[in-house]
């Protein structure tokens, strides 16, 4: 099987540290070569709740899209994502680059628009990968942030996982 790469964003806005690690765990048992962007706290967009803490990871996965999207919703449910009494959002996982796939996959839309539209995946993803092509924009992540007219605010967050700090400096 070939390896894929992919970029995956992260949010939590109830008991974030403990959903957030409890989402890393989990994604470093799906990908290899895994690595994390600096975390950063938000305010919420399109829902009423708690300030976010939000992340992006890239890995390389063996895993089709679909399958591996599908176990991204049985990590999100093992965190509450789906319980009928959650208040918030206790770990959101989304998949925003598969390869450089671009289209919808089964109801599926890569690239994420959110990627061009929130600068708690933006920022993220451009400090993990900043030389990064977007397939539909075809400029850098870099690029894209710096060229970013995104009105959020947005603020790097003391975080740890696994004895790693995943904090802007």
């Amino acid at each position: 099987m070939s390896l894929s790469t992919v970029y995956l964003g992260l949010g939590s806005n109830i008991e974030r540290e403990r959903h957030l690690c409890a989402g890393l765990d989990a994604l470093a048992d799906l990908l290899s070569d895994m690595r994390c962007s600096a975390a950063f706290e938000s305010d919420p967009v399109g829902i009423k709740s708690g300030p976010f803490i939000n992340l992006v990871v890239t890995g390389q996965t063996t895993l089709p899209l679909l399958e591996l999207d599908r176990r991204l919703k049985f990590i999100e449910a093992d965190n509450g994502r789906y319980a009928a009494d959650r208040k918030g959002l206790p770990l959101d996982i989304d998949v925003l680059m598969f390869r450089d796939w671009h289209g919808t996959f089964d109801g599926l839309v890569l690239p994420r628009a959110e990627i061009l539209k929130n600068a708690f995946v933006l920022w993220p993803l451009a400090l993990l990968a900043p030389d990064l092509q977007h397939p539909l924009a075809g400029k850098s992540m870099a690029q894209l942030w710096q060229e970013a007219d995104i009105r959020q605010v947005l603020a790097p967050v003391s975080f740890e996982w696994r004895g790693r700090q995943l904090t802007a400096m």
